[in-house]
């Protein structure tokens, strides 16, 4: 039992640790400074932002 306790808690503080260092790392290299552009990157000038055009999201027989 002690020895399950204390692999669960090493893997939480390496994760802990983990997810601590990829949040710096993001954060110095600006990955948060623009979130909107980011978040428009996927559409292009066929698609407008916002309105879908995929068929298997929108009904078929909509205009």
């Amino acid at each position: 039992m002690f020895v399950a306790v204390t692999v669960i808690l090493i893997v939480m503080l390496l994760g802990s640790v983990g997810a601590l260092f990829a949040f710096s790392w993001a954060a110095t290299h600006q990955q948060f400074e623009n979130l909107e552009a980011a978040a428009e990157s996927i559409f292009d000038a066929d698609e407008p932002i916002g309105k879908p055009t995929d068929n298997f999201i929108t009904d078929s027989h909509e205009s």
